[in-house]
C-alpha cells in the first residue's frame, strides 16, 4: 500500500509535534510556549519541549479543523513524513495506537 493520507484527522488528535530548528525558528507555527520569545540555542529548546506544536484544549492540534489541516501545505516535516500506512520503522508504534482502536 502506497502512502496516502487517510484525512482522519487521528494523528492530529493523539500526538504530540515536534518542530524542527528550522521550523520553530522561523516564528511560522504556534507553539505551546508562544509566550515566551524564541530561544536561540535549539539544543535547550529540545531538552524542554519549547519546540512543541500548540494544542487545543482537547489536546488535538490546534490547526486540525472538522478533521482537516488548516496548514497542509505547509505542515511541519514531521508532519510531512507520517503515514498511517508507512513502512518506516519510526513510526510503528504511533500506527499501532492509532490501529488498536483506543481511541476516545
Amino acid at each position: 500500500m502506497a502512502n496516502k493520507c487517510k484525512m482522519c484527522g487521528i494523528c492530529c488528535k493523539l500526538f504530540l509535534i515536534n518542530l524542527n530548528e528550522k521550523e520553530y525558528k522561523s516564528g511560522r507555527y504556534k507553539t505551546m510556549f508562544e509566550e515566551f520569545e524564541v530561544v536561540k540555542d535549539f539544543s535547550e529548546v529540545k531538552k524542554y519541549g519549547i519546540n512543541l506544536l500548540a494544542q487545543k484544549e482537547d489536546g488535538s492540534c490546534i490547526y486540525l479543523l472538522n478533521n482537516s489541516c488548516k496548514i497542509h501545505k505547509s505542515r511541519p516535516q514531521v508532519c510531512r513524513e507520517f503515514f498511517c500506512t508507512s513502512k518506516n520503522k519510526k513510526y510503528k508504534k504511533m500506527q499501532e495506537i492509532i490501529n488498536s482502536g483506543k481511541i476516545n
